[in-house]
């Protein structure tokens, strides 16, 4: 049983960075499919950034469309967490944002954390 904790969302304005952290406790995130997931008031819950297991999967980092070349996310194995860089803010980002974490049938989701992009 693993358990996700983010950190790292506030109040941020327009054009302004954020980095968000996914601690991971119970399992190791190298054998993990990572992603970072948002959800804006009255909107679906929708995928950001993903990373798949180095170990299980490979394969590069994916970005919706929307935050390509603003957003990176990023894995320090060591650490145990998961980290989503977030540059060039836009108030259409802001939403409360999630950790999720796969391996095979098992899917873990942390408790959001929120950011919001205003002036």
């Amino acid at each position: 049983q693993a358990q996700l904790a983010e950190s790292g969302g506030g109040l941020v304005q327009p054009g302004g960075s954020l980095t968000l952290s996914c601690a991971v406790l119970g399992s190791s995130i190298r054998v993990m499919n990572m992603g970072w997931y948002r959800q804006a008031p009255g909107e679906q819950r929708d995928l950001v950034a993903s990373m798949p297991s180095p170990i299980t999967s490979g394969g590069p980092a994916t970005y919706a469309d929307s935050v390509k070349g603003r957003f990176t996310i990023s894995r320090d194995n060591t650490e145990n967490t998961v980290y989503l860089q977030m540059t060039s803010l836009k108030p259409e980002d802001t939403a409360v944002y999630y950790c999720r974490a796969t391996f095979g049938e098992y899917d873990f989701w942390g408790q959001g954390t929120q950011v919001t992009v205003s002036s």
